[in-house]
Formats: C-alpha cells, structure tokens, sequence
C-alpha cells in the first residue's frame, strides 16, 4: 500500500491534470468527451482523498 506521502504525490499530480482538463473546456458547447474526462478525473481525485484520510487514521 502507498505510503501517505506517495498518495499525496499522485493528489499533486492529478489535481494538474484537472487544471489542464478545465483550462482547455470551452465556456459553451462542451463535448461529451471533454467532459467525461473531467469527471473521470474528478471521481479518481476523490477516491484518491479518501485513500489519503483512511490512510491517516491508520
């Protein structure tokens, strides 16, 4: 299992590509596609948060 400081890394990392995701989404007409990643996106940020907070109460 990754250590804290490894899950916090991966956060980092991913919480950059979410920047880039958002930063290329047009403010209208926005394909299913583009959209799909952001949220794909998003759904392993919040797993990844949830493995960082089970993993501090460890």
């Amino acid at each position: 299992m990754p250590t804290i400081d490894e899950l916090k890394a991966q956060l980092a990392a991913l919480e950059e590509k979410l920047e880039e995701a958002r930063a290329r989404m047009p403010a209208h007409s926005t394909k299913p596609l583009t959209m799909r990643t952001l949220l794909d996106l998003e759904d392993e940020r919040d797993a990844l948060l949830g493995k960082i907070e089970k993993a501090g109460k460890e």
